[in-house]
């Protein structure tokens, strides 16, 4: 059963804007934003429009790295697009909930298949706990906890408002 839950995403994302524009106004240039697919693209691709950035965001799968994917297989997703050079860029990930850090280290992975940037920083939602990885946001709009046999998502309606939803951990 999918639950609603009183984390306001709209509110959250007014409060992530103005801190990724900040980590942006602070970094040499070249900086880029990748979304992590699919909640994570959503905001990158969101943040690019307003925050008037030329060209588009990256959209970055974290599939093909995954330390479960015997188990999981290929994601029906959106696979990893960077329509920028990923080689010397500042590169801002962008993801919708951080959790135990795993799909951030194969989405590092996947993005230095793509190139070396000169740096990587992490702009986040929500960061919900529950690290089995050295792996901390730069920014981060709110803290959250959340049962651990649930699941928290990104959902984002025709109109592109953004909400949250819970729901049971898939086995």
């Amino acid at each position: 059963m999918t639950e609603s839950l009183p984390l306001n995403a709209e509110a959250l994302y007014a409060e992530l804007l103005p801190a990724v524009k900040g980590l942006i106004d602070a970094s040499p240039a070249p900086v880029v934003l990748a979304g992590i697919t699919s909640g994570g693209a959503w905001l990158a691709e969101r943040l690019q429009r307003d925050l008037g950035l030329p060209g588009n965001a990256g959209v970055i799968s974290s599939s093909m790295h995954r330390d479960d994917f015997a188990q999981r297989g290929l994601a029906s997703s959106a696979q990893t697009a960077l329509p920028f050079d990923v080689n010397g860029a500042h590169v801002v990930l962008v993801d919708d909930v951080l959790y135990t850090g795993r799909t951030l280290r194969a989405v590092i992975n996947e993005l230095f298949d793509y190139g070396r940037p000169a740096s990587v920083r992490l702009a986040v939602l929500v960061d919900r706990g529950g690290r089995e990885l050295p792996i901390e946001p730069t920014v981060c709009a709110a803290r959250a906890e959340v049962p651990a046999d649930r699941s928290l998502e990104l959902a984002r309606d025709d109109a592109g408002r953004l909400s949250f939803v819970l729901e049971p951990k898939k086995a």
